[in-house]
C-alpha cells in the first residue's frame, strides 16, 4: 500500500513537539508500506524556499517552508493553515498512492486531502486530532460568524468526502457521530505510548538530577508540552506557589514554548517561585524527554477549566503511561477516568490551587502509592496504549478504505 499521508505539523524525535506521524509511519514503512508525508518546515534558520525532499526512517518526507509558531496572531495563523493548504494540494495531486490519510489540526488539512483524493480517484481517511471547530469557539479564537460557517462547512466536507474517519478520544469520535456520520466507519485510535523510547535505565534520571544542583534528591513534579492558553500553565505557577507555602522542598519543572511562555515566567517572577521551586530551562527534543520523566516523581497534563477539552488526546498523558510516572491531570472526562479505574494518577481541582497543591504534597509524600501508581501506569501503556498495537488499528483502517474503494 502506497500512503499519501498529510500532516502540516509532522515531527521527528529530534524537534520539538508530539511525533505520532512519525512514529505511526516509519512503523507502516517496517510492514511493507510506502510513506509519503507532506508537511512544512517551520524552522525559522531554514534557507530553503520550495519543497524539498528527505528521508526520516525510510518516510519519503516532502517539506514545504511555512512559517508557523503559536506565538503568532490568530490571522497570521490561518494564513500559514491557508497558504499550505494550497501547496499542498497539488503536491499530493501529483503523488501516486492507494490512499490519502490526513490528519488534522489544521482543519485545512481537509483541503489537500479532499482535492487529492478526487483528483486521483483515491479514498481518503481523515484523522480528527481535535474537535474542530467547535474546541476554538469555545475558547473564543473563533468568534467572526462567517469564518465559523465556513469551519462548520468544512468539517461537514471532511467527513462527507472521508472512506473512513480516525478519532482520538471517545469524546471526539462521539462529535464526528453527532455529525451524523455512521459509526461503522469510525476508529477511536488515540495517541500512544512509545515504551522503547521511554524504556530508559534508571540512572539516567539519577544523573538528570544530579546535573541539576536546585534538584538533587528533592520531590520532582513536571509539565512538559505546549504553552498555549488553552494549557494554561499559568495554574501549575500558581499551584507551586501554594506548595512552597506547605513543602518548600517540592521543585517543579516546566517545560516547552508558546506563546504564553513570557506570561508564565512573569507570573512565576511575580509569585516569587520562579528559580526558587519554579524552573523552566526552554524546550526540550523528543529524545531528551526520557530522562526528563525518569527523574520525575509526578508528571502531569494540564488544561484551561473547559468541558470542551475532556475529549483531548494529549501525548504528554501518554508519555507519562510509556515511563511508569504517575499522572496528575486538572481536568475530568476520559482521561481522569482511565487514571482513577487504574489508580495511575490523580485528579486535582482546576479552579483550587491550595487543595490541588495538598493533594500532590500528599502523594508525594507517599512512596508506595507512587510506586503503585508508576506501575499501573506502565501496565496500561504496554497493554491498552501500546504504539505498535494502535498502529495496527490504523493500518487496518487504512486497508479498509482501500479494499471498500
Amino acid at each position: 500500500m502506497k500512503i499519501i499521508y498529510l500532516h502540516q505539523y509532522f515531527n521527528t524525535p529530534s524537534m520539538y513537539g508530539g511525533t505520532r506521524s512519525y512514529e505511526m509511519g516509519r512503523r507502516f514503512v517496517d510492514w511493507g508500506h510506502e510513506v509519503h508525508m507532506i508537511t512544512s518546515d517551520r524552522s525559522e534558520s531554514t534557507d530553503k524556499t520550495d519543497w524539498y525532499r528527505t528521508e526520516e526512517s525510510g518516510i519519503q518526507v516532502h517539506w514545504l517552508p511555512v512559517a508557523y509558531s503559536n506565538k503568532m496572531g490568530f490571522k497570521n495563523r490561518v494564513k500559514a493553515f491557508l497558504k499550505f493548504a494550497t501547496y499542498a494540494s497539488s503536491k499530493a495531486a501529483s503523488l501516486e498512492g492507494d490512499v490519502v490519510f490526513a490528519t488534522s489540526t489544521p482543519l485545512t488539512i481537509a483541503i489537500p486531502g479532499i482535492f487529492a483524493s478526487k483528483i486521483k480517484g483515491r479514498p481518503m481517511v481523515f484523522e480528527v486530532r481535535d474537535l474542530w471547530p467547535e474546541l476554538p469557539i469555545a475558547i473564543g479564537a473563533l468568534q467572526n460568524k462567517l469564518l465559523i460557517y465556513m469551519a462548520q462547512w468544512l468539517e461537514r466536507r471532511a467527513y462527507n468526502n472521508a472512506s473512513q474517519v480516525v478519532a482520538l478520544s471517545p469524546g471526539m469520535k462521539a462529535g464526528i457521530l453527532r455529525t451524523g456520520y455512521p459509526e461503522n466507519k469510525v476508529h477511536m485510535i488515540p495517541n500512544s505510548c512509545d515504551i522503547g523510547l521511554f524504556d530508559v535505565p534508571e540512572e539516567e534520571g539519577l544523573k538528570f538530577r544530579k546535573n541539576h544542583e536546585w534538584l538533587g534528591d528533592r520531590p520532582l513534579v513536571i509539565y512538559a508540552g505546549t504553552f498555549g492558553k488553552i494549557n494554561d500553565v499559568c495554574y501549575l505557577v500558581r499551584v507551586a506557589a501554594e506548595m512552597k507555602k506547605i513543602a518548600p522542598e517540592v521543585r517543579f519543572l516546566i517545560v516547552g514554548r508558546g506563546a504564553e511562555e513570557q506570561k508564565i515566567r512573569s507570573l512565576a517572577k511575580e509569585l516569587d517561585v520562579l528559580n526558587s521551586n519554579v524552573f523552566m530551562p526552554g524546550k526540550l527534543a523528543k529524545e531528551e524527554m526520557p530522562a526528563l520523566f525518569s527523574a520525575a516523581d509526578i508528571t502531569t497534563s494540564l488544561f484551561m477549566d473547559l468541558e470542551e477539552m475532556w475529549a483531548n488526546s494529549a501525548n504528554k498523558f501518554f508519555d507519562g503511561l510509556a515511563s511508569g510516572t504517575p499522572i496528575a491531570i486538572n481536568y475530568y472526562g476520559w482521561q481522569a477516568e482511565v487514571l482513577q479505574e487504574n489508580d495511575a494518577g490523580l485528579v486535582i481541582p482546576p479552579n483550587d490551587f491550595k487543595k490541588a497543591a495538598a493533594k500532590l504534597s500528599e502523594h508525594l509524600s507517599d512512596k508506595k502509592w507512587q510506586k503503585r501508581a508508576g506501575k499501573n501506569a506502565k501496565s496500561l501503556a504496554k497493554e491498552r496504549y501500546n504504539r505498535n498495537l494502535l498502529a495496527k488499528q490504523l493500518e487496518a483502517a487504512l486497508l479498509a478504505a482501500v479494499e471498500n474503494a
